[in-house]
C-alpha cells in the first residue's frame, strides 16, 4: 500500500542538534515508493564516506588513496598488481607510486623471492592515513545510529543487515572506486 509524503516523513536531531526531517521524493506516481526511501538513505550514507574521507584528500588524490588502501588490505605487491587491483595503468600507477613515496606514504622494497621484482608497501604513516579515514566514518556512523530512536535502533540494525546479505559479497574493486 502506498501513502502520502506526510507519512514517511523522519525528524532526528542534525550534527548540530538542529531537527531534520526528511522525506523521499515523490517517485514518479506522485507517492513514495519503498526504493525511494532506499535511495534516500544511500545518500545519507555517501555523505558519511564523503565526509570522511575529505581530510585525507586534503593531502592525496582519491586514485592514491586507493592505492593506500590496496596496500592496506593486501600487503606488500608488485607495482603491476597493485595497478590491476587499483584498476589504473602502469603508467598512472608508478607515478602515485612515485607521489607517495615522496610523501612517505609508501614505500618501494626489494623482493625476497626476487631481487629483480621490487614490491610496494604501505608504510605505517599511510596506514594511519588509512586509518584515521576508517575511524572517522565508524565515529560518523555511530552518531547517526545513536540518533535514531531507541525502539527503532534495532530495526535499522536488522534491515542493514537484511540489506547487506540480499547485497551479497561486495568485491573489493567497486569498494575502491570511492576508497572505501
Amino acid at each position: 500500500m502506498h501513502c502520502n509524503n506526510r507519512c514517511h516523513r523522519t525528524t532526528i536531531r542534525g550534527r548540530r542538534g538542529r531537527p531534520l526531517v526528511l522525506a523521499p521524493p515523490l517517485g514518479q506516481h506522485g507517492r513514495v515508493e519503498p526504493i525511494d526511501e532506499v535511495v534516500l538513505a544511500s545518500r545519507a550514507l555517501l555523505g558519511v564516506v564523503a565526509r570522511s574521507i575529505a581530510p585525507a584528500l586534503e593531502r592525496v588524490s582519491l586514485p592514491q588513496f586507493r592505492l593506500l588502501v590496496v596496500l592496506a588490505s593486501s600487503g606488500p605487491l608488485k607495482q603491476g598488481l597493485l595497478s590491476e587491483r587499483a584498476g589504473s595503468s602502469a603508467p598512472s600507477t608508478s607515478r602515485m607510486v612515485d607521489r607517495l613515496v615522496a610523501q612517505g606514504l609508501v614505500r618501494r622494497t626489494a623482493s625476497t623471492v626476487s631481487r629483480r621484482e621490487v614490491l610496494v608497501e604501505i608504510t605505517t604513516e599511510g596506514r594511519d592515513l588509512v586509518r584515521e579515514v576508517t575511524v572517522s566514518r565508524r565515529a560518523a556512523l555511530a552518531e547517526i545510529v545513536e540518533r535514531v530512536p531507541e525502539p527503532q535502533r534495532e530495526t535499522l540494525v536488522a534491515g542493514f543487515r537484511t540489506f547487506a546479505a540480499a547485497a551479497g559479497e561486495v568485491e573489493l574493486e567497486d569498494l575502491l572506486l570511492l576508497g572505501i
